[in-house]
């Protein structure tokens, strides 16, 4: 891999059970794994940096944390208050009309984030143009402040009704809370935009995320050498300096998974392909994205059931990994996941008292993963631990071990192809047009498979997979997304545009005049959100300054997506949007020239269970060391290739090379038999 480094940085991963490290040292790549510490995360990037001896070295760590998407999903963030307009309180829990599960009848709506009995009123009034029809009563933001108090809420959020046209109240509201003591989250700071729920939701988020966050990187920043740059990613591909990322929180819910797309994003790059599908299976989850040149985006998701209104990579996450466990339900069905073993106890083959079956241990059967080799032989599994908990799935299936475990493996299999299927087919994208680069520390062990279920031609294993998503850290730039609703007609839009843009844009140069970054130095795009007169959604096009050719691009897009268009109706513009990019340059990947092809020698030879023609068979297969497949050696399946954070399995019938970059690109000659019979090209 060719890279141009700056200045010495680390990227750090805190996933569910290993902590990755990737440093850049001069032109020197260093990756390190450390053993997860959920009670404590800042402890396990402690210890990583000092097993690579840099606790005084460090200039610059971007960190992907999932602090702030744990305390969503494990319902563990701050005690949290909301203040909201008189006759508003309940907007949290009346929600939208959606129903996840159309026919169940029985099912349960979550409990808010903030009880009843924390939401406040407040009397106050705008229009719909940010006019003040009644001015905001203190005294009621006084009176809620001493049932903040006595309740023992630490964090308020402050929703106002058209706050996101006129911030007045919402700012006395906010300045009121904060000179008592208590963390603020104010929708005009957090969400500037229309549509009632979506805004109070997002805001409720990051004032139950946000303390914890502040405390975390308070902690983290206390514990690093002085004068550390701490960056931190965010959900939509870039990254945050460390003191943004604790006033919005909100924006780090998808800061792990959003790393893993930019790493693949650069790493196809380098293979020589643009459209393909992010493949991140680690220990407790997998998280799939479609890239077609760049990432796919969108601008609402959910964390856990909670809808979140942010910017953020097109991100399906399945509770399917190295560590999910193996269950059957009451019917005799075999389940995999979504719980996990995480990292403590982890799988039964880590040695540290876990007892239930997972992913892990049914590849430890398989053969697929070579004990004395997992993390370069700095942690030997135990093979009979994982035989034991295997054996008992297979005693109530009545199958032999080894057919439990590839049962197993089938059942995971089918959960990831799923996700797959979510952001290609469902988007009107076929997966059979791109390629699969797989990471994550289990990834590449079932990519071919995977790729073999979805006719998908090609699979890119990068150098370091397992710590992609701490490399893809050290790739990213630093982005700021700012939004500001003006629900105007596209044909009178013009003058409201300008004045909105140049509000964002004075904004944006304040912000990062206070993060000591010029404003030449950062690259701006403006984009709008349009829809027809009467929809109630809307999408995005770039905005060079010209509403008509806007409203062209929105026309091709909404017939691009959803099959027509109406150039003849009133087109709306929503939101005026303006994304701030700083260029990070710290790591970039150089198109490198065809090698000469060349046939490795394998270490040793491994025995593996294989299916041959729906036959499960054991195999002798020969097995090759990472580090010494430089360019141009030929792989041909069936075959291992170990390295310090994966294992590669290459099913019959996939063949393959090391690029330039040192890359794995192997191919399917099935697939591609197909689709030369199909017609197909690449």
């Amino acid at each position: 891999m060719r890279v141009g480094v700056e200045m010495v940085v680390v990227g750090v991963d805190t996933g569910g059970t290993f902590t990755d490290f990737v440093v850049l040292d001069g032109k020197r790549i260093v990756v390190h794994k450390e053993l997860s510490t959920p009670e404590d995360p800042v402890r396990a990037i402690l210890q990583g940096l000092a097993a690579l001896g840099l606790q005084d070295r460090v200039e610059w760590l971007v960190h992907g944390s999932t602090v702030a998407t744990n305390a969503v999903l494990e319902r563990r963030g701050a005690r949290t208050g909301l203040l909201t307009t008189a006759g508003f309180r309940d907007v949290l829990e009346i929600g939208r009309q959606n129903r996840p599960r159309l026919y169940n009848l029985r099912q349960v709506k979550p409990a808010p984030l903030v009880p009843r009995e924390w939401r406040r009123e407040a009397r106050e009034r705008l229009d719909e143009c940010g006019r003040i029809l009644l001015p905001l009563e203190e005294e009621d933001v006084l009176r809620a402040i001493g049932e903040f108090r006595a309740a023992g809420v630490e964090s308020v959020a402050i929703c106002f009704l058209f706050a996101f046209a006129n911030p007045t109240h919402e700012r006395r509201a906010a300045e009121l809370l904060r000179e008592a003591g208590f963390w603020v989250s104010a929708s005009h700071e957090v969400l500037p935009e229309y549509r009632e729920y979506e805004r109070t939701s997002t805001t409720v988020l990051n004032a139950y995320v946000g303390p914890l966050m502040g405390r975390y990187l308070e902690r983290l920043g206390s514990a690093l050498p002085p004068g550390v740059v701490l960056h931190v990613m965010q959900s939509n591909g870039g990254v945050l300096s460390g003191r943004t990322a604790a006033r919005e929180a909100v924006r780090t819910l998808l800061s792990g998974p959003a790393a893993g797309v930019v790493g693949a994003r650069a790493v196809a790059r380098s293979a020589g392909y643009d459209r393909v599908i992010s493949f991140d299976m680690g220990g407790t989850s997998t998280d799939v994205c479609l890239i077609d040149g760049v990432p796919r985006e969108r601008s609402e998701g959910t964390i856990g059931e909670f809808p979140v209104r942010m910017p953020m990579l097109d991100i399906h996450t399945v509770g399917a990994g190295g560590g999910s466990i193996a269950w059957l339900d009451g019917g005799g069905v075999l389940h995999v996941g979504p719980r996990s073993a995480g990292a403590d106890p982890g799988p039964a083959a880590y040695g540290k008292g876990g007892e239930e079956p997972t992913v892990t241990d049914a590849a430890v059967v398989l053969g697929w993963l070579v004990p004395d080799a997992f993390l370069g032989g700095a942690m030997e599994l135990d093979v009979d631990a994982a035989w034991r908990v295997i054996g008992r799935i297979a005693g109530i299936l009545r199958k032999g071990e080894e057919e439990a475990a590839l049962g197993i493996m089938e059942v995971a299999e089918a959960n990831m192809a799923g996700a797959i299927r979510v952001v290609s087919v469902a988007r009107g994208e076929d997966p059979r047009e791109y390629g699969l680069v797989a990471f994550g520390g289990a990834g590449p062990m079932v990519a071919c498979r995977l790729a073999s279920k979805l006719h998908i031609p090609a699979v890119i294993i990068p150098p370091t997979p397992g710590v992609l998503s701490a490399l893809g850290l050290l790739t990213t730039d630093l982005i700021r997304d700012y939004l500001r609703t003006v629900m105007v007609p596209a044909e009178s839009a013009q003058p409201s545009l300008q004045s909105a843009l140049a509000d964002l844009t004075a904004q944006a140069v304040r912000d990062l005049s206070s993060d000591g970054i010029l404003p030449r130095d950062a690259t701006f795009h403006p984009a709008l959100d349009l829809r027809y007169h009467g929809q109630s959604y809307d999408l995005t096009v770039p905005f060079t300054g010209d509403t008509q050719t806007a409203v062209h691009r929105f026309h091709k897009l909404h017939e691009r997506l959803y099959g027509y268009a109406e150039p003849t109706e009133p087109v709306t513009v929503v939101n005026v949007r303006l994304r701030v990019i700083v260029p990070a340059r710290r790591i970039r990947w150089e198109p490198a020239p065809t090698p000469h092809l060349w046939e490795p020698t394998p270490i040793d030879q491994r025995s593996i269970i294989l299916e041959l023609h729906d036959n499960i068979v054991r195999e002798q297969v020969p097995r090759f060391q990472r580090d010494q497949l430089g360019p141009g050696a030929i792989l041909v399946g069936p075959a291992l290739v170990t390295q310090y954070d994966t294992t590669i399995v290459i099913p019959p019938g996939w063949r393959g090379m090391v690029d330039g970059n040192e890359n794995i690109v192997l191919h399917s000659r099935e697939v591609e038999a197909e689709r030369h019979t199909s017609g197909k090209g690449r």
